[in-house]
């Protein structure tokens, strides 16, 4: 009677191993639903976002500001426009100081979001603009100076849209970087930076519309 029993509860554990075992086999094989919501970062979100930049973003000191803006003989009847802008410093200081009306350039967003509020805060926001874009793309034809701090091959390659947009006698006012085989008119020296003065000519030489 006892190995009776004992037989009958072995094949009893047995049909309830076996029966486990289809059953996780049948869970295994279940398709996972897709009814559960998918989250995805959008490309445009603050956090991922990344603009290519052509050019680091690096402040010219005061000082160059300054020289920089007496050698392109602004005035208040000039318009200003700044290549990469940065922090609106130049466009600032030209229509804060000389009551010029100013546009700034640049890629970086957040450098626009600094320069309008220091344009705000000098007080100077109804005589200056800034714009979110790439240098490459700006009609400059109303500029009466344009001011660079760049890179040469940067400024080479600009070189042709300057001479071709901008009208003869304007002035070119450069940061630390030259046009290559385009000589400055004028070359000086402020605090450790160097600074290269043009001015648009009548006839632009063939050679120097190549970038």
């Amino acid at each position: 009677m006892k190995n009776r029993l004992f037989v009958s509860l072995s094949l009893f554990s047995l049909t309830l191993s076996a029966s486990a075992l289809t059953s996780c086999a049948t869970q295994a094989e279940l398709p996972v639903s897709n009814s559960a919501p998918v989250v995805q970062l959008s490309p445009l979100s603050p956090a991922t976002e990344e603009v290519e930049k052509d050019v680091p973003y690096v402040p010219t000191p005061q000082a160059v500001v300054q020289r920089m803006l007496e050698l392109g003989k602004v005035d208040n009847k000039d318009v200003i426009y700044d290549l990469g802008s940065g922090d609106g410093r130049i466009v600032v200081t030209a229509a804060q100081k000389y009551g010029a009306r100013g546009v700034g350039i640049d890629i970086d967003p957040q450098r626009i979001q600094e320069a309008n509020a220091n344009a705000q805060n000098a007080g100077v926001s109804d005589r200056v603009e800034f714009r979110q874009q790439d240098l490459f793309d700006v009609d400059l034809s109303e500029a009466s100076v344009v001011t660079l701090y760049l890179l040469p091959q940067v400024n080479l390659k600009l070189r042709p849209k300057l001479l071709q947009q901008l009208k003869p006698g304007t002035k070119i006012v450069s940061h630390d970087f030259d046009m290559g085989d385009w000589k400055p008119e004028q070359t000086v020296e402020v605090d450790g930076s160097t600074i290269y003065v043009w001015t648009v000519p009548e006839k632009v030489p063939p050679n120097l519309l190549k970038g």
